[in-house]
């Protein structure tokens, strides 16, 4: 997914989300914890705050869809 460079005057929530497909999102968040749950609530949270967005095949499906 790469660095995410922040200013330190805007917080990350005023910054726009990041454009990702669920797969990358997966792959990323997994290489920190082995832990399958863990891994589902993170994302689940990453979306449910704006701080990603997924593109390609999820692009606009409900979180519900998703959990």
């Amino acid at each position: 997914m790469g660095a995410v460079s922040t200013n330190s005057r805007q917080s990350p929530r005023s910054q726009a989300a990041r454009a990702t497909t669920l797969l990358a999102l997966v792959r990323a968040v997994g290489e920190t914890t082995t832990d399958d749950r863990e891994v589902v609530a993170t994302i689940l949270h990453m979306l449910r705050t704006g701080e990603v967005r997924l593109c390609g095949n999820f692009r606009n499906a409900p979180i519900e869809d998703l959990e």
